[in-house]
């Protein structure tokens, strides 16, 4: 698929790019047959090596469980883990980040129709940030069905990434920190809508989020994270593209 000059310049202005049809509908096909009834599946027998959140209904304990985020999703699913180290996706990577691509992490997003959780405003670096990393780590989030205003889709404050790292909060109720004002509508911020099979890649600096999910749907997206293979850690997970790993 790759990547034009003028895709190039979108992205180094705004930190987010949107590819349309970056996926086949064949694959989108066999993600959602790899991953139908993943809440279940994972509540009573979860695959080794992934880690779940899980929401949380306190005023309703016999609501059934549902899967908030669940990391290494290329474990429970062998269309994404083929996907993820696809020459449409690390195409458009190479030309944002250069040729040595490694995998970060691989985390699927469902948020159920009428009970998805909303997504404050964060920046990812502020999650991934150590003494020697920078934040040149870059997101490609894929649509596996329809993602739209109405069911929570993802959105950015356009050219952020240039602003540095910003002051986070933890929120104890929460799976992570975010931004002051968490979850207030920012006049700034623009939202992706997608299509199933739309990938949308995005910098690990610019400030993001979405809303619940008010429709009657499951809205359904895997985000894969990619660094430049050697920064800032002590192991490479898996080198995709390009140089070896030595520490």
């Amino acid at each position: 698929m790759g990547i034009t000059d003028k895709e190039i310049q979108f992205y180094e202005t705004n930190g987010y790019l949107l590819k349309k049809g970056l996926v086949s509908a064949e694959d989108i096909s066999r993600i959602v047959v790899d991953v139908d009834d993943i809440h279940n599946r994972m509540a009573e027998n979860p695959t080794q090596g992934i880690g779940i959140s899980w929401e949380v209904y306190e005023d309703d304990p016999d609501h059934p469980p549902l899967i908030k985020q669940l990391m290494h999703s290329e474990l429970v699913s062998p269309t994404l883990n083929k996907i993820l180290r696809s020459d449409s996706v690390l195409d458009v990577l190479e030309a944002m980040m250069g040729p040595d691509i490694s995998l970060y992490h691989s985390k699927l997003l469902p948020k159920a129709g009428g009970d998805g959780t909303a997504i404050p405003w964060h920046q990812d670096y502020a999650y991934w940030k150590n003494d020697n990393n920078k934040p040149v780590m870059i997101n490609c989030q894929l649509a596996i069905s329809e993602a739209n205003l109405e069911n929570g889709c993802i959105q950015f404050v356009p050219g952020s990434h240039n602003w540095g790292l910003q002051e986070h909060e933890r929120k104890h109720q929460t799976f992570g920190v975010f931004l002051p004002g968490h979850y207030q509508e920012r006049e700034d911020a623009v939202a992706v809508e997608m299509e199933a099979g739309d990938g949308v890649f995005f910098n690990a600096l610019i400030i993001h989020g979405s809303a619940p999910n008010e429709s009657e749907n499951d809205r359904l997206m895997n985000t894969f994270a990619y660094n430049v293979t050697g920064n800032g850690t002590s192991q490479s997970r898996e080198v995709l593209r390009g140089k070896e790993f030595n520490a």
